[in-house]
């Protein structure tokens, strides 16, 4: 499988030690793999930057997602030739236009809002947080409460502009490209209606749905996650 490399792209509210697990999974099979750094500024400009680090590698890629780094993806892939499939962990897959805070509430369910805190950055725009105290039982539910705690305290911050930024590509990558979903029913942030949605949408190769997985399902259910990347990696073969 080296002849693929997986890139991971971290979302909102997280930071790339979160795919620990699913590297150490990757990893145990033989598989290139990276976690990029995602600046969380604006879809704009962090698909700028997962572009160059993909364009760097000089390889084919299966770029993966979390939660906002769906939108990332799906604009980083756009005519990015190396790029072979999109995977969509707890993430959003949006169309030209749409943006995450409207594909948040375009089914009921998501109790995110209750819980993020602004931080005015200056400019007029804000960087948005997850209250910390609140985040273990709205981010990861099903994630052992310390590790819980210890991924609020060190979450990144994204840019409200970014969670508003319709998706600017009009060709988004998944209207050419194979991908695959995987999501969990008690995802408190994303409702899984949605993702559901999202995946149906894509003409998804496969949907795994995970019961009773949170919106942190990478960390709570890494070798769940990880197999669906191994699966995404055999069909590109095939």
């Amino acid at each position: 499988m080296s002849d693929v490399t997986v890139v991971l792209v971290h979302g909102a509210f997280a930071e790339s030690a979160s795919w620990t697990g699913v590297i150490g999974r990757l990893r145990a099979a033989d598989v290139d793999v990276v976690a990029t750094p995602n600046a969380l500024r604006s879809v704009t400009t962090d698909a700028e930057n997962v572009r160059r680090a993909v364009d760097a590698l000089g390889t084919p890629v299966l770029l993966v997602g979390h939660s906002y780094g769906g939108c990332v993806i799906t604009q980083a892939a756009a005519d990015a030739p190396s790029v072979r499939g999109l995977v969509y962990v707890s993430a959003f897959a949006p169309d030209h236009g749409e943006n995450a805070l409207d594909l948040t509430g375009q089914f009921p369910g998501s109790t995110l809002g209750d819980t993020v805190r602004p931080y005015p950055l200056g400019d007029g725009s804000n960087d948005i947080v997850v209250d910390r105290e609140l985040f273990p039982q709205q981010f990861a539910a099903d994630v052992p409460l310390e590790q819980a705690r210890v991924s609020a305290l060190t979450q990144r911050p994204i840019r409200d502009v970014a969670l508003g930024e319709g998706l600017p590509t009009t060709s988004p990558a998944w209207k050419t490209l194979p991908s695959w979903f995987v999501f969990g029913t008690a995802d408190k942030n994303i409702p899984a209606e949605g993702m559901q949605f999202m995946a149906d949408r894509a003409g998804s190769r496969h949907t795994h749905v995970i019961e009773g997985a949170s919106h942190s399902a990478l960390v709570s259910r890494a070798d769940e996650v990880a197999d669906v990347i191994l699966r995404a990696l055999g069909e590109l073969r095939d």
